[in-house]
């Protein structure tokens, strides 16, 4: 059974829309442009912070 998610838009999409969503509970992230694509199951807050430190720069 499938449910559904509240999901939140980043305040810094671009107008086009750019962008990835997380849901209200923070468990899981998709791409904005393909709300019916594959999520992520992830710690949001994890993940941010792993982003703020850097660990995903190339």
């Amino acid at each position: 059974m499938m449910h559904e998610n509240n999901w939140r838009k980043s305040s810094y999409s671009n107008i086009n829309g750019d962008c990835v969503e997380i849901t209200a509970t923070l468990d899981a992230i998709r791409d904005s442009k393909d709300p019916d694509g594959p999520t992520l199951a992830v710690d949001v807050s994890m993940f941010v912070r792993s982003v703020q430190h850097g660990r995903f720069d190339r």
